[in-house]
């Protein structure tokens, strides 16, 4: 039987030798995305930081020096991929993996599905297109 301080030791030494929780920086998540990383994220040991803008994403990353960085860039916003050349140039920064997704924005027509083409518009006569 283990007396309270062989138990005490036995978890100093269990803790001593688990893994240090990796950490993750998450710039640009809409609440979407976050809800989503967080689930997966929460299954394991990660120390998770939120970046809401790009405009301090830079700093934030070299000061925290996490094990992975993800990043969503956007057509209409420069400032990602700004934030990506940054991160990529610096010798401190550059062996960080970085995960990179899009979403779509504001400005952008979300995808038509096609209409289904039934048999009888496949085989429906066409005219003939003439071409000088």
């Amino acid at each position: 039987m283990l007396t309270h301080a062989g138990t005490h030791a036995e978890a100093l030494r269990r803790a001593a030798t688990a893994p240090a929780a990796q950490k993750v920086v998450i710039v640009n998540g809409t609440s979407e995305i976050l809800e989503l990383l967080e689930t997966v994220l929460d299954a394991g040991r990660y120390d998770v930081v939120f970046v809401e803008s790009s405009e301090h994403a830079y700093s934030q990353i070299k000061r925290v020096r996490p094990d992975l960085v993800i990043l969503c860039v956007r057509i209409d916003e420069p400032a990602s991929f700004q934030v990506l050349s940054m991160l990529k140039l610096d010798e401190e920064t550059r062996d960080i993996p970085i995960l990179t997704y899009t979403t779509e924005y504001d400005g952008q027509e979300p995808a038509r599905e096609p209409a289904e083409t039934t048999e009888a518009d496949m085989f429906a006569p066409k005219s003939a297109a003439w071409m000088n």
